[in-house]
């Protein structure tokens, strides 16, 4: 069973900015793919960030691209999530998840191994 351990999330104004963490077993994590998703009350699971194996290529969801910016440290065996300027509809439970493959990915299917989920709470 392959342990995802993410950070505290937290509470902050609106245009703030808040990073979270995600740190996984070693050799269960640079193989693979890295994503975050997030659910808000009431709403499905949404795609937030990919990044691939290596770092190098990202995709972003729509509502917050140019906003969100997901890195990776191998060496760290960590995946980060930094968010800027946070509007009130990012209030959600963020969660890490780890691929199936070494390939950036939307698809919710492609992901095995989840964290717990971190609470972000935005205020307007």
């Amino acid at each position: 069973q392959v342990q995802l351990v993410e950070s505290a999330g937290g509470l902050v104004q609106a245009g703030g900015s808040l990073r979270l963490s995600c740190t996984a077993p070693g050799r269960t994590f640079s193989s693979y793919a890295m994503a975050w998703f997030r659910q808000a009350p009431g709403k499905e699971r949404e795609f937030v960030a990919s990044i691939n194996w290596l770092g190098g290529i990202t995709d972003y969801g729509a509502s917050v691209k140019g906003r969100f910016t997901i890195s990776r440290d191998n060496a760290k065996n960590t995946v980060f999530l930094q968010m800027n300027s946070l509007k009130y509809e990012d209030t959600a439970v963020y969660y890490c998840a780890r691929s199936n493959g070494v390939g950036t990915t939307s698809r919710f299917s492609n992901y095995d191994y989840w964290g717990q989920g971190t609470q972000v709470t935005v205020s307007s």
